[in-house]
């Protein structure tokens, strides 16, 4: 599996998509665009992301623009495990 295919697995998951995020890209846009992206979803995903890669997201290291689009998140995810 690749990242982006685990990132859409949580993010279908977390935002109760019913399969809806399968077809989507890189530029598709998420915060902004999905009335279910609200605050409490991106906390979900957050943790979602910590517990599936172990690893941990600080506060300062996470803001909007990670959630912009599927590839943005996708971005910050590939940076975390090069970490």
């Amino acid at each position: 599996m690749t990242v982006e295919t685990d990132v859409l697995r949580i993010l279908d998951s977390v935002l109760s998509l019913h399969g809806r995020a399968v077809g989507w890209q890189r530029n598709t846009p998420l915060l902004g665009a999905l009335p279910e992206l609200d605050s409490m979803a991106v906390l979900g995903i957050i943790t979602s992301l910590e517990e599936h890669y172990a690893f941990v997201i600080h506060d300062d290291e996470i803001d909007s623009t990670a959630f912009a689009t599927l590839g943005s998140l996708t971005d910050f995810v590939s940076a975390k495990l090069a970490d």
